[in-house]
């Protein structure tokens, strides 16, 4: 009988042990399941497709250089400094650049150069790094396959208004190089080396000692007699602040 007694003590220790061993596994199971759907929530967005890049056609451009565009000897020279995040140099970039190319780059009249200003928000953030610049670079590499201006195209169509929220991560630039049909190697060689990082810093130097205090902000040059006259156009103007000044300008300069 005592032993009848402890064989079924023994059976019930057991049973209680492969429960609590059971309840330990079902436990452990959750726990590793859990952390694994929380490592996915983090990695998930770095691994889906991203397939919502808007695909862009620029047309043909007059005698493109880089990040420059018109005839190289034309009597008026126009800089802009830009910020690919900022929506009224994407308001200049939509609506008034395409007229600023119809009447007077592809007439040899202007000759346009764009400069990155992005780093302009980084300087004041202490040299924190932006979007702005990373698609400033992005856009430079695209210069070195000659598709400056479809890039440039590219990012004001996929800039979401927000700036720093991931308009321009690292894989949105590169789904947007691809889209343009770049080298996707030399591209990401380019783009990850840091490449174009102190021109964009002399972008904005330039750009803060012609006067700029925002973007975009234009520096319209032209000779009179030889000597070279400065205007500036500050924002995003529309088309007729612009054609004012340059055919002013045209009335009095060298040819």
């Amino acid at each position: 009988m005592k032993e009848e007694k402890k064989n079924k003590r023994q059976e019930r220790r057991e049973r209680a042990r492969q429960k609590e061993q059971a309840t330990r596994v079902r436990t452990m199971i959750f726990i590793a399941l859990g952390a694994a759907l929380l490592v996915l929530g983090f990695i998930w967005p770095s691994l889906r497709p991203i397939t919502d890049i808007v695909p862009v056609d620029v047309g043909p451009k007059p005698q493109v250089d880089r990040n420059s565009m018109g005839d190289p000897n034309a009597p008026i020279q126009i800089v802009e400094y830009s910020d690919f995040q900022c929506p009224f140099c994407e308001r200049f970039a939509m609506d008034t650049q395409p007229l600023l190319e119809e009447y007077f780059i592809n007439t040899g009249k202007v000759y346009l150069t764009y400069r990155s200003a992005g780093n302009f928000v980084s300087n004041n953030l202490g040299g924190v790094r932006t979007e702005s610049q990373d698609s400033a670079a992005a856009a430079y590499c695209a210069a070195d396959q000659d598709k400056f201006w479809e890039m440039h195209a590219s990012l004001f169509a996929n800039n979401r208004d927000v700036e720093d929220q991931g308009s321009f991560t690292d894989r949105r630039l590169k789904a947007m190089a691809e889209s343009i049909g770049l080298d996707m190697n030399a591209f990401n060689e380019c783009y990850n080396s840091g490449k174009y990082e102190d021109q964009a810093q002399q972008d904005l130097t330039d750009g803060q000692d012609a006067g700029m205090q925002g973007t975009p902000y234009f520096v319209m040059t032209y000779k009179v007699n030889g000597e070279v006259k400065t205007e500036t156009i500050d924002g995003a103007q529309p088309i007729n602040e612009f054609q004012q000044k340059i055919e002013n300008a045209l009335l009095v300069a060298d040819q």
